[in-house]
């Protein structure tokens, strides 16, 4: 297993900065995501991993191997791309056989790492197949043996599951993830679905204009964004300006449209008296459930939007602010009745900008 430093990582493109000055450590063995919205460098710094873009500045070094010069195809890395591009006319085994048809390994080693690549994607089967008689699930999974077939250091993936469908974008998910950590390899996946880096990474970076803005698991990243950006990239939010207006015990006192509301979930910088944002989660708002608790606070209902097992409430507060609230099996209630809402002071997170 090889671990990944980036140190002070650039690239420059004429005045243009694709990505500034990075500092990331990938650990051994760990299922790494970048990710962010178009533009933002991520792809820019896969491909410098790869040794396909050579750096402006800074470096980049697998274990204790500084291979920032490297050519690519001495540095040992696998790269499955977002079209797979998988050769028309060979079937199954000769594609996945291709790197090390390059690398004249010989015959005899050469068929028991194939079939041991395929056996790894359950793609034993269709070895002889051509693959435009693959789905495109089937595709995929070609690419991915085709990519460890070669034994590689690093293996890095982008935005692998973009051109399938939604449902089959689901069951490769937990598959690439089981794949990852059965062969315990370092791997660096690049992609812009949120819900793609929530249910896959062990830790994930969020990038803005090539810069890292938050790094953690992904529960930490959600469930604590450091700023209105994080928060907002990551799934829905309501956003909520508020006054600090003192401490009770461990929480931060705001008032707000809302009301007063108490928040555990704050930078250890924040000063004493201002203003500030706050990130609500629409899943953390729970209705009917106020009773006198702290952190209650009385809404009206906007509209709604029902979809079966859950409806999206837009409810209105205190000056015409709307905010939305999730609510799971909801039940039928009477429109425009005032609603009330709880939230937990863990929940309401203050946010660095």
């Amino acid at each position: 297993m090889t671990p990944i430093t980036l140190t002070q990582l650039t690239k420059r493109y004429g005045r243009t900065t694709a990505v500034e000055t990075l500092d990331l450590h990938i650990e051994a063995g760990e299922l790494f995501f970048l990710l962010g919205p178009s533009g933002c460098g991520k792809t820019t710094i896969l491909r410098m991993i790869a040794g396909f873009i050579e750096p402006t500045g800074g470096t980049v070094r697998f274990g204790d191997d500084d291979v920032t010069h490297m050519p690519a195809n001495k540095r040992q890395t696998a790269m499955v791309f977002q079209s797979y591009a998988l050769w028309p006319h060979m079937t199954v085994a000769q594609n996945v056989a291709f790197g090390l048809d390059v690398r004249k390994v010989p015959p005899e080693d050469k068929n028991r790492r194939v079939n041991e690549a395929l056996t790894t994607v359950q793609m034993t089967a269709y070895a002889q197949r051509k693959i435009n008689e693959l789905s495109g699930g089937q595709q995929q999974r070609v690419a991915l043996a085709r990519a460890l077939v070669i034994e590689p250091r690093v293996l890095l993936l982008d935005e692998p599951l973009s051109n399938l469908d939604a449902k089959l974008r689901l069951e490769m998910r937990q598959q690439i993830r089981d794949l990852c950590k059965r062969t315990k390899i370092t791997a660096v996946y690049v992609t812009h679905d949120q819900k793609e880096a929530l249910s896959m990474a062990d830790r994930m970076a969020v990038l803005r204009d090539g810069r890292l803005e938050q790094i953690g698991p992904p529960a930490a990243l959600y469930t604590r964004p450091h700023n209105r950006f994080v928060a907002d990239f990551l799934g829905e939010t309501n956003f909520l300006s508020g006054v600090i207006r003192g401490r009770e015990g461990e929480a931060v006192v705001l008032e707000t449209a809302a009301g007063l509301l108490r928040s555990t979930c704050f930078p250890q910088d924040l000063p004493a008296t201002g203003n500030v944002t706050c990130s609500l989660r629409p899943e953390a708002i729970r209705l009917h459930e106020a009773n006198g608790s702290p952190n209650h606070f009385q809404a009206t209902p906007a509209r709604t939007i029902y979809l079966g097992e859950m409806a999206q409430h837009h409810l209105r507060l205190e000056g015409d602010l709307l905010v939305k609230a999730f609510e799971l099996n909801p039940k039928p209630g009477k429109a425009n009745a005032a609603v009330a809402c709880r939230i937990d002071p863990r929940d309401v997170v203050i946010l660095m900008d």
